[in-house]
């Protein structure tokens, strides 16, 4: 198999009661996180205190070296 640079994107696991920051896009900003469910994020904005819930979005970003791709398993 051949190996390859990747980039691995996986769901960030939040937790209730992390205070978070956006860095771009239309969410930009200073958020908390006030609720979860499988599939959404509940998200509280501490200058407004606007709630929002939105489907999960963010991703923690890595960045593998040597790495087999595409994987068949």
């Amino acid at each position: 198999m051949e190996r390859h640079q990747v980039i691995v994107f996986k769901p960030y696991p939040f937790k209730v009661g992390q205070k978070i920051y956006i860095d771009n896009g239309h969410r930009k900003g200073d958020w908390e996180v006030i609720g979860l469910s499988d599939r959404k994020v509940k998200l509280r904005c501490p200058v407004s205190f606007r709630e929002f819930d939105w489907d999960s979005f963010c991703y923690f970003v890595e960045e593998a070296t040597d790495r087999i791709w595409p994987n068949k398993e």
